[in-house]
């Protein structure tokens, strides 16, 4: 690891590592200048998702974004909001492994959607689940009564 402060000519040397949420963090120390600084590491492994007609595709976290942000559509919601939303599906469809189903997908969107906003959860569902006609979105509907 290259130290910040005094550059390429220091080495540094792992002084604690410590698990969290994302990954690791370290705190290090150049053995040449004595600066101390923190690193994070984070696992890049790609999450896939298997689709119901069988193709597998790599998870796009825009994709999720904006179909959420689409449910949404017209009801005021902060970015800040949003994004904690979305964070947190993200992180729950992670759980999961690192394929998932599609369904499973949906199936987070909405349980998040339907302690936030029943006119969001009803636009996610609509989309998710095919809505044909009227009488979906009322046997939809009466599960919130």
């Amino acid at each position: 690891m290259v130290c910040p402060f005094g550059g390429n000519d220091c080495v540094t040397s792992v002084i604690d590592s410590r698990k969290n949420n994302e990954g690791i963090r370290r705190r290090r120390e150049c053995s040449t200048c004595g600066q101390r600084f923190t690193t994070y590491e984070k696992a890049d492994i790609n999450l896939m998702v298997l689709k119901n007609s069988g193709e597998i595709e790599e998870f796009s976290y825009e994709k999720l974004y904006q179909g959420i942000e689409n449910a949404f559509g017209g009801i005021d919601i902060s970015a800040k909001k949003l994004k904690t939303l979305v964070d947190n599906v993200h992180k729950e469809i992670k759980s999961h492994g690192k394929k998932v189903k599609s369904k499973v997908i949906g199936e987070t969107v909405l349980s998040h959607l339907k302690g936030i906003n029943e006119v969001a959860y009803l636009r996610f569902a609509s989309v998710y689940k095919e809505f044909s006609d009227v009488t979906d979105f009322e046997k939809e509907a009466a599960e919130f009564n």
